[in-house]
């Protein structure tokens, strides 16, 4: 009996406890910042094997906080290295994103569920290295409808 008196404490406790937060992707500052001069790098030389980065979400226009998904797939055997992925919001100058992105990460690619970002397009760049250390590349736009 005392039991049930507990759990039904702790599953009201649940339901009645705060949303979850969204996880700043990227703050107002930052948004604020000068888009780079010039052409966005891209390294993509010859037919490589080396991994590939798919930009699967969001689709088109969302509003934050929005749900941010990529995924990666090797070649030839090898693995993603979670540890060498980078995330870089293409600014002048860029800001690093890896340390918001990190606790997302997994080896077959990146699931956030909630990132907050200010309205606005955002240029982001995701680089990745397989297990046999071949480079991947990929970018892609963000675009965060106001509210």
């Amino acid at each position: 009996m005392k039991r049930k008196v507990l759990l039904s404490l702790v599953a009201a406790g649940l339901s009645f406890s705060t949303p979850s937060r969204a996880t700043l992707l990227i703050t107002e500052e930052e948004a604020k910042l000068p888009p780079p001069k010039g052409a966005v790098a891209v390294d993509q030389r010859g037919i490589l094997r080396g991994p590939k980065v798919e930009f699967v979400s969001p689709g088109g226009s969302a509003s934050s906080p929005l749900r941010l998904v990529l995924k990666f797939q090797s070649y030839g055997g090898a693995r993603i290295d979670p540890e060498s992925v980078k995330v870089i919001f293409l600014r002048s100058p860029n800001v690093d994103l890896t340390p918001r992105v990190k606790p997302f990460v997994a080896p077959d690619g990146i699931n956030m569920q909630d990132a907050e970002l200010p309205p606005g397009e955002y240029t982001v760049r995701v680089d990745i290295k397989d297990s046999d250390g071949r480079p991947g590349t990929t970018v892609f736009t963000l675009k965060v409808a106001p509210k």
